[in-house]
């Protein structure tokens, strides 16, 4: 019996880090994917480069690290809007429409997805 239990924690314990390991390279891949972009980010009315806003994205994204169980929760909590006004963060590329930032990161998301 001693050893059934065992086996069964090893098998939830490799799933639930297999799950937070992809869950960290995404969103590993998202923070890199908001500095690297030749984007503005606008939070609050105000533009911000692409580096400040990956660093504050990462400060609010450790806030949160124990509710983040997914990408989608590290762009929902960290990364969509501000945590006192409520105002969406918006993202501004070159020659590109003004999109929501989360819109803007499920589509990378998707598409890394697909890689």
């Amino acid at each position: 019996m001693q050893l059934i239990l065992s086996a069964i924690f090893i098998i939830f314990t490799f799933g639930s880090l297999k799950a937070f390991g992809a869950m960290s390279t995404e969103v590993q891949h998202l923070l890199a994917f908001i500095e690297a972009a030749n984007c503005q980010y606008e939070r609050n009315g105000t533009i911000h480069s692409a580096q400040d806003a990956k660093a504050h994205i990462y400060k609010k994204y450790k806030y949160y690290q124990d509710d983040i169980n997914s990408a989608e929760d590290f762009i929902r909590l960290a990364a969509t809007k501000s945590s006192l006004s409520g105002k969406h963060y918006q993202i501004h590329c070159q020659n590109k429409p003004i999109l929501k930032s989360s819109e803007w990161l499920l589509a990378e998301l998707a598409r890394y997805r697909e890689e």
